[in-house]
Parts: C-alpha cells; sequence; structure tokens
C-alpha cells in the first residue's frame, strides 16, 4: 500500500517520471517512421520516377498548402468535439491517425515507372494527401498533449527531450539506415526499394503509437468552467488569439526558418554527397551529427532550464549556429577529404548550438498555450498547435520548391542523376551553406527577438494561471455545495 501512495501526486494520479518521457518520445517516434521519408520524395519523383523538377516543385508547393491548410481545420475540429471518450479526445484521434498511417506512408512511393505521366503526377498528389490527412490527425492532437501531460515547466523540458529523442531515432532510421538500402555503388538510386521499407516503418510507428497512448496521464485540468451558457468556440477568435500571442508567433517563426532552410537545402545537400563527394551512402552517416547536441545537453537540461532558462538558453545556442554556417560560407569545402572534414566541423558546431533547443523546443509551444490563457483567459490547445502546425507545414513546403527552383537554376538535371558537372555539384556545396545560414538567422531573430517567455515571466505566469485554476474549482465547490 506504502508503494501505491508513493507513486501516486496530490492529484491521485501517476507521479510524472520516465515513463511519461518515454511515452511522449515513441509518440513522436511513431510519427517519424512516416514523416523521416518525406526529405526523399524529390530524388524519387524526379531521379526514378522523371517527373520534370520545376513541375515537381509545383507539385509539392500545391500539396504542401493543401497541408497546411489542413492542420488549422483538423485542430478546430478538436478543440470544438465536447464528447466524452474513454481517456481523453486527443488520444482518440491520435488512436485513429495512427491506423491510417500503418500504410498511408508507403502510397508515396508507388514504384510505377511505366504509368503514364499524367498518372504519375496523379499518383504523387493522391498518396501525399492520403498519408497528410492520416498523419494530421495523429500529429496536431499529440503535440497538443504536451501542455496537459504536466503544468511544470521542468517536467515540461524533459517531455520535450523525450519528443526530440524519439524524432532523432525516428529520423536515424531513414536518414542514416535508408541511404545504405536506397543508393547503389554508383550512387544511383534504386527506388523500388522504398514502397517496401515505408511500409515496415508503418507498422513500427503503429506499435510506436500504441504504447504511447496507453502509457499517457493528463494530469493538466483546462476545462475549469463556471458558466453553462458559455461561448461556443470560435475558430476566427481562436485564430486571432494566436497571431497576437507573441509566444506562439516566436515559438512558430524558428521551426519555419529551420524549415525553409534544411528543406530548401535538402535536394541540393544530396545532390552534394552524389555529385562532389562522390558518396551518397555516407550522408546518412553524416546527418547523425545534427543530434551531437541533442546528446550533450540531454543530462544537463533540468539544470539549464531552471538556472538559465529556456529562452536564454537557447538563444545562445542559436548564436552558435548562425557562426557554424558562416563558417560553412566562407571555408574552402573542397570535393576531397579535407573539404568533407571541414564540412563535418562546421556540422558538429551547428550540433553543439542547437542541442539545447532540440531539447526544449517543444516545451515552448507547451508554455505558448499556457500564456494564451494568462493574457487572454482562453485555451485552444487544438487550434494553437494547429496553426503552429500551418505555419510549419507551409514552410516544409516552400523550402523544398524554392530549394528545387533554385538548384535547377543553377544546373541541376535529374536525368544525371549522380553525374552532374564538377561546377554544378560546386554550386550545390554553396547553395546548402546559404540555405543552412538563412535557417539559422531566422530561428536566432525568433528565439532572440519574438519570443518573450524568459525565465522570470514564465515563473510569474505559472505562479498566476495555478492561483486562477485553484481559484475556479474553489468557486465551482462552493456552487455545488449550494446546490446540494
Amino acid at each position: 500500500m506504502a508503494t501505491k501512495t508513493a507513486a501516486v501526486d496530490a492529484k491521485g494520479y501517476r507521479k510524472f517520471g520516465f515513463r511519461d518521457v518515454l511515452a511522449y518520445g515513441l509518440g513522436d517516434f511513431g510519427c517519424n517512421m512516416s514523416f523521416a521519408l518525406k526529405g526523399t520524395l524529390t530524388i524519387f519523383w524526379t531521379q526514378y520516377m522523371g517527373i520534370d523538377s520545376i513541375l515537381m516543385a509545383s507539385l509539392l508547393l500545391l500539396v504542401q498548402v493543401w497541408d497546411a491548410i489542413n492542420a488549422p481545420v483538423i485542430g478546430a475540429m478538436v478543440d470544438a468535439d465536447k464528447r466524452q471518450y474513454k481517456r481523453n479526445k486527443f488520444l482518440a484521434y491520435i488512436w485513429a491517425g495512427s491506423v491510417g498511417l500503418l500504410v498511408a506512408g508507403a502510397l508515396c512511393f508507388v514504384p510505377w515507372t511505366g504509368a503514364p505521366y499524367v498518372v504519375k503526377c496523379i499518383l504523387f498528389v493522391a498518396g501525399y494527401i492520403l498519408w497528410d490527412a492520416f498523419y494530421t490527425v495523429a500529429n496536431v492532437p499529440y503535440g497538443s498533449m504536451l501542455s496537459l501531460i504536466t503544468a511544470d515547466p521542468v517536467e515540461r523540458a524533459k517531455l520535450s527531450t523525450g519528443r526530440s529523442v524519439g524524432s532523432m531515432v525516428g529520423s536515424i532510421s531513414a536518414s542514416v539506415i535508408l541511404p545504405m538500402l536506397i543508393y547503389d555503388a554508383s550512387n544511383n538510386l534504386l527506388g523500388e526499394r522504398i514502397f517496401i521499407i515505408a511500409l515496415v516503418m508503418g507498422i513500427l510507428g503503429f506499435i510506436a503509437f500504441q504504447f504511447m497512448i496507453r502509457n499517457t496521464v493528463v494530469r493538466v485540468d483546462t476545462q475549469v468552467t463556471l458558466k453553462e451558457d458559455a461561448p461556443k468556440f470560435n475558430p476566427l477568435k481562436a485564430t486571432g488569439h494566436f497571431l497576437r500571442n507573441r509566444a506562439a508567433v516566436g515559438a512558430t517563426l524558428a521551426p519555419v526558418g529551420l524549415f525553409i532552410g534544411m528543406y530548401g537545402a535538402q535536394t541540393a545537400l544530396q545532390i552534394m554527397f552524389q555529385s562532389y563527394f562522390k558518396n551518397a551512402r555516407i550522408s546518412g552517416i553524416i546527418g547523425m551529427l545534427s543530434y551531437v547536441g541533442l546528446f550533450l545537453f540531454i543530462p544537463f537540461v533540468g539544470k539549464i532550464v531552471s538556472k538559465i532558462g529556456k529562452k536564454e538558453a537557447i538563444t545562445i545556442g542559436a548564436c552558435v549556429s548562425v557562426l557554424a554556417y558562416i563558417l560553412m560560407f566562407i571555408l574552402p569545402i573542397t570535393p576531397d577529404g579535407k573539404g568533407l572534414a571541414l564540412f563535418v566541423v562546421c556540422q558538429l558546431l551547428n550540433a553543439i548550438g542547437g542541442g539545447i533547443g532540440q531539447c526544449v523546443s517543444w516545451s515552448l509551444m507547451a508554455d505558448a498555450m499556457d500564456y494564451e490563457e494568462w493574457k487572454f483567459g482562453t485555451r485552444n490547445e487544438g487550434t494553437t498547435y494547429a496553426l503552429h502546425s500551418f505555419f510549419r507545414k507551409l514552410a516544409q513546403g516552400i523550402g523544398p520548391s524554392l530549394g528545387l527552383m533554385a538548384a535547377t537554376w543553377l544546373g541541376y538535371n535529374a536525368a544525371l542523376g549522380a553525374n552532374q558537372t564538377i561546377e554544378v555539384a560546386t554550386n550545390m556545396r554553396y547553395l546548402t551553406a546559404g540555405a543552412y545560414l538563412l535557417s539559422a538567422v531566422l530561428q536566432l531573430i525568433a528565439y532572440g527577438v519574438i519570443y518573450n517567455l524568459d525565465k522570470k515571466t514564465l515563473a510569474q505566469m505559472e505562479k498566476d494561471l495555478g492561483k486562477r485554476r485553484d481559484d475556479a474549482k474553489a468557486d465551482i465547490s462552493k456552487i455545488i455545495g449550494g446546490e446540494d
């Protein structure tokens, strides 16, 4: 009996611990079993399926705009859903999305090379839209869950770290193992393998989601209300609150900058390893370097947040990342072992700068949801996270589209595969560095200038919200007691 009491907090919930961090992290692992393959779309459909690069850039932008619009629609739907679920409505939506993602990811890589050109375009658009629908149904509620598992800033930072680790493990599955499986010895793409790999990853993702659903405890009560005639959910008003929520805007602009740069560089980076360094298979291993900082800061994230603060620490790291990519642009990164070594050093420096951000960035949105309640007296987790997702996804479309267009303008010819000229390969080297630098600068502006929840403000907000919620519960108890 004493053991059970020790495992329960003052409100009767299971005490927050490693089980929560593991479960939440596995949720993002499940998401990334599908999402990590997205980086292969451009190369698959241009080099293997033969779609023209400019047309592919246009199709990418088209489906990504739909993707972005889809997110707030589903977020508003989740917020407006007042039905009673056995455990939690967010978990119910995550379960539904996870079922669809079992096979939806593979539909983006149907290897029908003999199909008519128009049919190929239809296959891409239809497969992507179906995948995106299921992914959004799972991912938007998943992102919203963090603010409900705990209200403690340090515990939220730990959940954010768990999510980043889950994302990392999922990404490694694609970025490290995938290049070894889908490129031959001549650095050409073996596209027919990707469909089977995507099916296997869908099954692994489904298993991870089920563990997350069964081991998540909702501890934050956000349904306190004193009025039976409270106004109905208004998605337009919720959107207005988001745009006036400086914390949410700052926490959103940072990944927007990250994705525009990262996905803008993606095509150029793959071509660079195919044609400049002449070793596409190691591109995934080099990509692992981006997680060095995450591992470096994981043991210290709680102490860093407690002592320095999230905003303060992540801004310092952003400055380091800017320096890393300035060096990548100006250093003599030549197409040999010395140049590859310099490229690795720059990526390591950026990884150290971005490490604390990887640990705590997801918790910034949870704090931004609290900020909305603190400033406006409302909570719209689904809509707030969905709008955050809207701008992220828009950037995920703009980035690769602009990157592919820029690569084509600089001479990239998809029909040549790994056999681009040295001039084109060199252009990809500079396009990669430039896109990464743009990404780092935008993140520095977002964290250092726009995001406004420094350590002192965050502490005051949590104190005020705690008192407000306790007072509201006390008022409800008095009303119920008076009716009795």
